[in-house]
């Protein structure tokens, strides 16, 4: 009740300009309104109406009493007598409301009998003899209902005489006022009536909406279920639906945020203790050739240290912002050839033969959308993963490949390292798995990565042995795109 009651504070009408809108005011607006203006429209029709009904019936009186007064017109060959009995004159005289006149005129508009001053109809051409009109008209100042006649009377020769009866209109006035009460009184007890079951109408109509704010309001924060849609009306539907959609998509932002977290502790806890106990050690130490181990100790564990971090960041950014990053057209083969320019240092540096097979520059028809960004994280972790597993002397290239015609893609790395066996090729794409039998320093994050962006670019993720018959089988790690659609599509 506390709801309906501030739902009802805020309704204006539609004649007070309101700071926040109210869906309960604005559909009680646009009830209500028409409503408000259709009921002086009602009865001003009605009293059209009530004119009408109480015309009818004086009308066929007032043609009778014209008839019955025709019968006393007699003409002769001379002349045209109205011979009104003391009764007839008594019956138009006996209605205590409302004046009768009468008027008789000859065909040369001499006044017979009754009224001088009553007024000629104004037609320019005469009825059909005996025929009865009738018309509204002023009689010495009163709105009267007029019946006349043209009568054709004579035996020998005729004569046209104009009788006109008129009445005044206190009687039709009278009938039409009571009516217009009999449908007004009704009418107002039905119109409040009408706006109260509106309102209870409306109050019951809006009531999921209150309870849906009031389980939303009743969730915990950590809560982000998606909200139940079976008692939902089918018109708020679709806003439940997208507050779902939001809820999963922050569900899983949360999720990959926490995981990080977790996983940034846990991966840093190791390299973190190795340098505290390595700096442990150098400040017990007196032998400088012993401090000058430590201190190596302690670049490599920073380095390391150093690189789980980057993976880390790299994997977040992946996973989480990726999709909101902005897509450009690449040219696959020169973003290669830059990432393994990078490279060549590092790989001189451990012994590496690095190397490139492809074009220089991809046809204008092989342009693939993607993230630029991601993508070169994508190919250093797979070029960074060959170098650290060749070993000194080992042989790593990258390759691209294309078909100018489907538009598919493929990057290809390849290294004479010591593999990874058939049924590690799924684990080593989750975060953190290493294969086992490798002395090779790294945090388990670079195929992960590989894989998170590949799959954000709608491509697939392949591994083979680079030379299974030999010692060394080395691994082949095959990026294939998608098939690009044609322009004209």
């Amino acid at each position: 009740m506390a709801d309906e009651q501030h739902d009802s504070a805020r309704i204006s009408f539609g004649l007070f300009q309101r700071e926040q809108r109210s869906l309960f005011g604005e559909i009680l607006d646009w009830m209500l309104t028409p409503l408000l203006l259709l009921w002086p429209l009602s009865l001003a029709l009605t009293w059209f109406v009530a004119q009408g009904i109480a015309t009818k019936p004086f009308d066929r009186a007032l043609e009778f009493n014209l008839q019955a007064l025709t019968q006393f017109v007699v003409a002769t060959d001379k002349k045209v007598s109205f011979n009104l009995t003391p009764q007839a004159r008594d019956l138009l005289r006996a209605d205590d409301s409302d004046l009768v006149y009468y008027q008789v005129l000859d065909a040369r508009g001499q006044l017979i009998s009754g009224e001088g001053d009553f007024p000629l109809p104004n037609e320019p051409e005469l009825p059909e003899p005996d025929r009865v009109l009738l018309r509204d008209d002023m009689v010495r100042g009163d709105e009267v209902r007029v019946a006349y006649a043209w009568l054709s009377r004579g035996t020998e020769t005729k004569q046209l005489v104009l009788m006109q009866v008129g009445e005044t209109k206190g009687k039709r006035s009278t009938l039409a006022t009571e009516i217009i009460k009999g449908v007004m009184v009704p009418q107002f007890v039905i119109l409040p009536l009408a706006v109260l079951l509106v309102w209870l109408a409306l109050v019951r109509g809006i009531r999921p909406l209150n309870e849906l704010e009031q389980k939303i309001r009743a969730r915990k924060p950590d809560d982000l279920s998606p909200i139940e849609e079976s008692f939902i009306p089918q018109e708020v539907a679709p806003l439940v639906s997208s507050i779902n959609d939001l809820l999963t998509r922050l569900k899983t932002s949360l999720t990959t945020q926490k995981r990080f977290l977790a996983d940034a502790a846990h991966q840093l806890k190791t390299p973190l203790a190795g340098l505290r106990m390595q700096a442990e050690l150098a400040q017990r130490e007196t032998d400088p050739q012993e401090i000058r181990g430590s201190l190596q100790q302690i670049a490599r564990s920073s380095s390391r240290a150093t690189h789980t971090v980057n993976q880390l960041l790299a994997l977040a950014r992946a996973e989480t912002t990726g999709r909101a990053l902005p897509s450009a057209q690449i040219d696959l083969a020169k973003l290669v050839t830059d990432v393994v320019r990078d490279s060549v240092p590092r790989a001189l540096e451990h012994g590496i033969d690095l190397g490139y097979e492809g074009p220089d520059e991809m046809p204008e028809i092989c342009l693939m959308d993607g993230n630029p960004t991601l993508l070169q994280e994508m190919t250093r972790n797979l070029v960074d993963n060959a170098i650290n597993y060749s070993g000194q002397g080992g042989i790593v290239t990258a390759r691209v490949l294309f078909d100018r015609f489907s538009g598919v893609q493929i990057l290809q790395v390849e290294d004479n390292g010591p593999g990874i066996p058939e049924n590690e090729r799924a684990l080593v794409l989750q975060p953190f798995y290493r294969a086992l039998g490798t002395n090779v320093d790294g945090s388990g994050l670079g195929l992960a990565i590989v894989h998170e962006i590949a799959q954000q670019h709608g491509a697939v993720v392949m591994m083979e042995d680079t030379h299974p018959e030999g010692p060394r089988r080395g691994l082949r790690v095959a990026i294939r795109f998608a098939a690009r659609k044609p322009a004209d599509e």
